[in-house]
Formats: C-alpha cells, sequence, structure tokens
C-alpha cells in the first residue's frame, strides 16, 4: 500500500508538469495492474457463515474511444482463486473469470488527470471448484458447484497522464454477481457476492 501510494504522488508530481491532453475518436488506452477482488458475501439462511475471501490477480482493460467524451471498455483478467470458508473454516475454493463491458464517460476536456465513470454489464464464470476433507465431511458432499452469473456493474476511475502515450491509472468497480450453489448437483442455496474491485496499474494510449 506504501508503495502504491508513493507511485501515486509521483505519478501527480509528473502531472503538474505534463502539458493537457484529451482522448480523441478512434484512441485505444489498454491498462494493466494488479486487481484486487474483495468479496461482500450475503447468503441463503441454508448457507449461513459461509464466507469467499479476497484475491488478487491481473486485470487487464482495453478501452475504444466512440469520441472524446465517451468510450466503450472490456475488463478481463488471469483467473481468481478464492477460498470459500464456514465460520473461518477453509472448507473448498473456486476460480472465476469476470469479464465485465462498459460504456465509459469522461467529463473533463483537456486535463492531466482525467476522472471517467462508467456502467456496464458483467458475467462470472465459476470453474474448478472443489470441497477439501473438511469440507466434505462438514456438507456430507463429494462436490461443489457454482453457477455463472449475470449482473450490472458500476465504475470509477482516474488517469494521471505520463506523456502523450503512457498514464497511471486507478480504478474501482462494483458488480452484482449472484450464484447458486450446488452441492452433488442438488441446488443448496444462494450465495450474493457483489464485490468491490480495485486496481493501480499503467496505461498506453495507442
Amino acid at each position: 500500500m506504501q508503495l502504491t501510494t508513493k507511485a501515486l504522488l509521483l505519478s501527480l508530481a509528473c502531472a503538474a508538469t505534463a502539458p493537457a491532453f484529451a482522448y480523441d475518436a478512434g484512441n485505444v488506452i489498454v491498462r494493466a495492474g494488479l486487481a484486487d477482488v474483495m468479496p461482500d458475501v450475503k447468503t441463503d439462511p441454508a448457507l449461513k457463515g459461509i464466507d469467499v475471501d479476497n484475491n488478487v490477480q491481473l486485470g487487464v482493460t482495453a478501452t475504444y474511444m466512440v469520441n472524446p467524451k465517451f468510450g466503450v471498455e472490456l475488463l478481463a483478467a488471469t483467473p481468481f482463486k478464492h477460498d470459500i470458508t464456514a465460520n473461518g473454516t477453509k472448507i473448498g475454493s473456486t476460480q472465476q473469470l469476470p469479464p465485465t463491458l462498459s460504456a465509459q464517460f469522461y467529463p473533463i476536456d483537456n486535463a492531466t488527470i482525467q476522472p471517467y465513470v462508467g456502467i456496464g454489464i458483467n458475467y462470472t464464470l465459476f470453474f474448478n471448484e472443489k470441497l477439501n476433507a473438511t469440507g466434505k465431511a462438514a456438507t456430507g458432499a463429494n462436490s461443489i458447484k457454482l453457477s455463472d452469473s449475470v449482473g450490472a456493474a458500476i465504475e470509477a476511475g482516474v488517469d494521471i497522464k505520463i506523456n502523450d502515450k503512457l498514464i497511471v491509472n486507478a480504478s474501482v468497480w462494483k458488480a452484482d454477481i449472484n450464484t447458486d450453489v450446488s452441492l452433488d448437483g442438488t441446488k443448496t442455496g444462494k450465495i450474493q457476492i457483489d464485490p468491490l474491485v480495485a486496481m493501480v496499474g499503467v496505461g498506453y494510449r495507442f
């Protein structure tokens, strides 16, 4: 966290001396950095005590600028792996991919610090779900399956210009993710994950 803060402060210092810029129609902005998925879990009574841990992976976004004010962004990442716990004890794990397509709005013209907001749709694919020995003993099941999810997503971010091509970026998303939990093929309950996703990284304008 201290390293991230220092990097952002250095970027702001560079931005103070950089000329203003604006994105143009047809620009493609690719951003990459560390993305932290922080679930905010709520469950059915049948799954009381179940939680899903945080995980950090490489996040990548690509934005196509329709015009200087509006862009279309695709968010991708390397697969996130989350421990599944029951009352603090690990009972299994799952992996997921969260591609998200968003429409973005850039409100400020010709600025070295460019904020933006977005709204879109998230598709979360769960795979490689597993119960460990503790989970199998606690549930009496041999397998666990989480259904895929489709839901809304909102985002906010800021680009800090280093030069005409290079930027530093910080961004957050809030996604609506709901999944049905099945044990040995029988639906047991529903988990509302609704994570906050935070990413800090660098970007390049093509």
